[in-house]
């Protein structure tokens, strides 16, 4: 990757973050991630795959919904499309500095929105070929990119499942020029986050429909992405509310029964968020569980939640025993494919030095490569699976291994039940609570 400045250093005094160790107290230095380091046969940066998010990272300000910005870019610009060039040359200076190698945005975090569709459509394509341009300078790749179609008020009812045919069809102008651009810049995935794809109340809705509707929009934006030359995974995001009532994409498991109903499968999915899975009422390990077994997990966005708030608060990851057990299921997946982690997380609002952007992103980066480690590990050890086998052992042979592979009737079953000795046996959960603990701490 090539350290990348445009015509002005935006982010001065911070040069390439370095790898020091875990005995280093520099800040500005990682501790864990050393992008080169082997971890069962690939690098940390093959298995991570880091991406930074062009929505938190340049476009979010500090403001909340009880106070107004508290963060000043220094690339900031009064005219908005000087505004757009500027934030994508602090973005690349950024990203290369940190040593990422993806990026990911909204359409309208990285060129200016306007209500008149031909206009938007206009200076998308034209950021587009900026972007393209500072991509092939600095090595930079676009993990996903997608469309912003929630924000503006034509959206207060949804996308693709909003009652009125006008808005679905302007959202539609909004994703196709999405596509195209994605395939410009050799996009690996391309992301559907359905912000206020759901309802507030039955009494005004037909979720029949949407959900027809839903599935309606989602085959003609892979026919069309297939039929320009997209040839990346397509993914949903699930999240079960905020800031609609109840979202039809609410989790893991409901996400990927929709795509398995309308036959979307083969071509979409799953966009794990962990502040997401929590607010679904799960861990972030469970969803990232749920897709793998069905083989569709597809990428990561790395965060994580407050637990003492009920909403969606993006905080950067650095509890290690959440990052820790999510790349155990990573890596038992065989890695995220064209994915990545992408860090879907903001500074706090009270966070207002540039430095704090970098501290940001180098401590969830450590989290993510020091939970790598201990999950290899935990792996390469096979004592928790060993366990596990040894738990559902019964069914491996005799007749638990007929009624698993489905060669036994219910009397049959019946039959064994009536003569069966039933011992109480252990769950030991406290033995591997500890026994994690040993991985973590030694």
């Amino acid at each position: 990757m090539q350290y990348f400045v445009g015509e002005q250093e935006y982010f001065k005094g911070i040069g390439k973050i370095p790898f020091e160790g875990k005995g280093s107290r520099n800040p500005l230095a990682y501790k864990y991630y050393d992008a080169k380091r082997l971890i069962g046969g690939k690098t940390m940066e093959e298995h991570l795959r880091f991406a930074v998010a062009y929505w938190h990272s340049f476009c979010a300000d500090g403001t909340d919904p009880f106070g107004s910005s508290t963060i000043t870019f220094p690339f900031a610009k009064s005219d908005r499309w000087e505004h757009a060039v500027a934030k994508a040359d602090a973005a690349f200076e950024f990203i290369t500095k940190l040593g990422a190698p993806f990026y990911c945005f909204h359409d309208i975090d990285a060129s200016p929105d306007h209500d008149d569709a031909a206009r938007y459509e206009k200076d998308y394509h034209r950021m587009a070929d900026e972007l393209l341009r500072r991509q092939q300078e600095s090595g930079v790749r676009l993990l996903w990119n997608t469309a912003n179609v929630f924000t503006h008020p034509r959206y207060m009812n949804g996308a693709a499942t909003n009652p009125d045919f006008n808005v679905v069809s302007r959202a539609a102008v909004q994703i196709k020029a999405s596509l195209d651009v994605n395939v410009k810049l050799g996009g690996a995935n391309y992301v559907f986050w359905g912000g206020r794809e759901g309802y507030m109340s039955l009494l005004n809705t037909d979720m029949k429909r949407e959900q027809e509707h839903l599935a309606r929009f989602l085959m003609m934006a892979r026919d069309y992405g297939r039929s320009i030359g997209f040839t990346g995974t397509f993914l949903i995001e699930p999240k079960p509310m905020e800031p609609t009532k109840h979202q039809y994409d609410y989790d893991a498991a409901t996400t990927i029964a929709f795509l398995e109903h309308w036959g979307l499968e083969k071509d979409f999915k799953c966009n794990i968020e962990a502040n997401h899975a929590t607010l679904a009422g799960h861990s972030f390990t469970h969803d990232l569980q749920v897709c793998a077994d069905r083989g569709l997990l597809g990428s990561v966005d790395a965060n994580q939640g407050d637990i003492f708030n009920g909403w969606d608060t993006d905080e950067f990851p650095t509890n290690v025993y959440d990052t820790a057990q999510a790349m155990v299921v990573i890596l038992k997946n065989g890695g995220l494919g064209n994915g990545g982690l992408n860090f879907d997380a903001k500074r706090r609002r009270n966070s207002t030095d540039d430095e704090d952007l970098f501290i940001a992103h180098i401590g969830g980066m450590d989290s993510f490569a020091l939970g790598l480690e201990i999950a290899q590990s935990i792996i390469d050890d096979g004592i928790f699976d060993d366990f596990v086998k040894a738990r559902y052992s019964s069914f491996d042979s005799g007749e638990g291994k007929r009624f698993a592979e489905g060669k036994m009737s219910l009397s049959e079953l019946a039959d064994h039940g009536r003569g069966a000795t039933i011992e109480k046996r252990s769950g030991k959960q406290e033995y591997l609570n500890n026994l994690l603990n040993s991985y973590l701490f030694g």
